[in-house]
C-alpha cells in the first residue's frame, strides 16, 4: 500500500508540475542568439498560442512510465538504507537519500532523455507536420536504433551529479523541518506542515543543484535534428559560459521554482490521505491533543519523503 500510495501521489505531481518543467526545458535549451522567449511568462504564453494547452505537457508518457520504477527504487534504497545505518539522524537522512539518488538514475535518465525530446518536439507548431516520435517508447526506440545504447543514456554522469546531491539535501531538509515545526499525527496542522516541509525541501533541493540539470538539459536536447554541438561535459560548459556568461546556469530557474514547492505540496498530500483512507487511519481533528509520534506516522513520512522529489 506504501507503494502504491507512492506512485499515486508522484502521479498527482506530474499532473501538476508538468507544464512548469516544459517551460524550463524550453528555456534551458533555447538558441541565445535566436531566443524564442523572453521569460516564463512569455514561454507559457507563446506555448499555449502556438502548440495549445497540450503543448504544456509534451514528454508527460515518459515522466508517468517511470514514475513507478523511480519511486519503487527510491523506496527501497532510502529505506534500506536507513535501516543498515541504524540511527535516524539528519546526515543518515542526507546519505540515505543521496544513495537513492544516486542508484534511481539508472531509470532517471533515459525517462528524462526522452522527456526533453518530446518537450523539444514542434517547438511553436501547433500541430507538428512532421513528428519524429510518436511518443515516449518510440523516442527511446529511435535513440536505440541511431546510437545504441550511451545513446539512450546520454547525460547519465550530469544525472547522476544532480540526483545524488539533490535527494541528498532533500531528505536532510525536510528532516530537519519536520523535527522543527513538529508533525504529530493528532496535530490539526499536521497536513499543512507536511505541505510547508515538503515544499521547501523540494525548493532547497533544486536550488542545490539547479547549474548542473542546466547542462544536463543541454546535453539530452543535443543531437535533435541530427546535429551535435557538444562533445563532453566540459565542452557544454565551456561553450555555454562563453556565450551567455554564468547567467546560463540561471535559465529556466524561475518556472522550477514555481514547480518545485505546489508540485511536492500536492504529492505530500496525496500520498497521506492514499495512505490515511487505505490504513482507515482517522485525520487530524480540532479537538486531538498533540500526541507523540507514532510507528505509523513515522512510515508515512518515510514515504511521504520519497515519492515527493
Amino acid at each position: 500500500m506504501d507503494f502504491l500510495a507512492g506512485c499515486i501521489g508522484g502521479a498527482a505531481g506530474v499532473l501538476v508540475g508538468h507544464p512548469f518543467d516544459t517551460v524550463k526545458v524550453r528555456l534551458q535549451v533555447q538558441n541565445v542568439d535566436k531566443p524564442l522567449y523572453r521569460g516564463t511568462y512569455h514561454c507559457f504564453q507563446s506555448i499555449v498560442r502556438q502548440e495549445s494547452m497540450f503543448g504544456l505537457y509534451k514528454g508527460i508518457g515518459s515522466p508517468m512510465m517511470g514514475l513507478t520504477f523511480v519511486n519503487a527504487i527510491v523506496f527501497g534504497v532510502q529505506g534500506n538504507t536507513m535501516r543498515y545505518l541504524g540511527h535516524d539522524t539528519p546526515m543518515n537522512q542526507f546519505l540515505a537519500g543521496a544513495a537513492a539518488g544516486a542508484i534511481q538514475c539508472v531509470v532517471c535518465c533515459p525517462m528524462e532523455l526522452a522527456k526533453t525530446r518530446m518537450q523539444m518536439q514542434g517547438t511553436g507548431e501547433k500541430k507538428s507536420k512532421r513528428k519524429l516520435y510518436k511518443n515516449s517508447l518510440d523516442c527511446l526506440a529511435h535513440i536505440y536504433k541511431r546510437e545504441g545504447l550511451l545513446g539512450v543514456n546520454r547525460g547519465m554522469v550530469t544525472t547522476l551529479i544532480r540526483e545524488t546531491p539533490c535527494f541528498g539535501v532533500y531528505f536532510l531538509t525536510y528532516d530537519i523541518l519536520t523535527r522543527s515545526i513538529g508533525c504529530e499525527p493528532g496535530d490539526r496542522y499536521m497536513i499543512p506542515k507536511l505541505l510547508f516541509a515538503g515544499g521547501m525541501s523540494g525548493v532547497t533541493c533544486w536550488l542545490s543543484t539547479y547549474p548542473v540539470d542546466v547542462i544536463k538539459s543541454r546535453l539530452q536536447a543535443d543531437g535533435v535534428g541530427g546535429v551535435y554541438q557538444y562533445s563532453s561535459i566540459a565542452d557544454c560548459v565551456r561553450q555555454s559560459v562563453k556565450r551567455e556568461g554564468l547567467i546560463v546556469f540561471t535559465r529556466g530557474l524561475t518556472s522550477t521554482l514555481l514547480r518545485a514547492f505546489p508540485v511536492n505540496a500536492v504529492t505530500f498530500a496525496t500520498v497521506t490521505l492514499v495512505l490515511m483512507y487505505a490504513r482507515g487511519v482517522e485525520g487530524p481533528k480540532d479537538s486531538e491533543p498533540a500526541t507523540p509520534v507514532t510507528a505509523h506516522h513515522t512510515q508515512l513520512q518515510q514515504q511521504a519523503q520519497a515519492s515527493s522529489l
